[in-house]
Order: C-alpha cells, then sequence, then structure tokens
C-alpha cells in the first residue's frame, strides 16, 4: 500500500472516523441503562478518553514498552492517507456531540 500526505481528506475521514465512535458509545451507554441526564456527560469523556488514546496523547507504556499509535485510513485506491503528523480526533468530538445531542442541558437539569 501506498502512504500519500492529505490532509483535508484524513480531517474528512477523521471526522467521520469520530462521528461513528461517539454514536457507538451512546448506544452502548443507553443499552447499559445510562440515565438521559448523564448519558451526555458519559459519552463526552469515554470518547475524549478514546481519542485521546489514537491520538497519542494518553501515554501507552506496558512492561517497559511504549507504543505510539499513527492513524490512517485505506482508500478505495489502495492507499493509506495520512496527515504528516499525530492525529487530533479529539478536535472532532465536541462537534459529533453536538450531532447528536443538539439541544443544550440547562444548568441544574
Amino acid at each position: 500500500m501506498k502512504l500519500t500526505l492529505a490532509g483535508a481528506q484524513f480531517d474528512e475521514q477523521q471526522a467521520i472516523f469520530v462521528s461513528e465512535i461517539v454514536a457507538r458509545i451512546k448506544i452502548k451507554l443507553q443499552e447499559g441503562g445510562v440515565e438521559q441526564e448523564k448519558l451526555e456527560d458519559l459519552t463526552a469523556s469515554i470518547a475524549l478518553s478514546i481519542t485521546g488514546v489514537i491520538d497519542d496523547v494518553a501515554g501507552i507504556e506496558v512492561d517497559g514498552r511504549e507504543v505510539h499509535p499513527y492513524l490512517t485510513f485505506r482508500t478505495d485506491a489502495d492507499e493509506l492517507i495520512h496527515c504528516g503528523e499525530n492525529a487530533n480526533t479529539y478536535e472532532h468530538v465536541y462537534g459529533a456531540m453536538r450531532k447528536l445531542f443538539p439541544t443544550p442541558r440547562s444548568a441544574g437539569s
């Protein structure tokens, strides 16, 4: 596979990827019986935790061995696109959250 630098295309793929992660987290929390008033906060918290790992800001180390993920996306043209640096999936969490939770919660609710 060919590795191709494609920042704009990569960013579009990242946004789609994160939206799917956030949606699946919300679904699983709902299936687990999480109360509606906790659902948004827990979804965001878990999504930010996961994206921190993907973006290599969480610091992964096991038995003295460090792991540094580097996100790429496969295209139909048998290539891998990347952005030339670590992913920034965490930046897409809030946009995905706004789509799933469009009405801001009022204070105290």
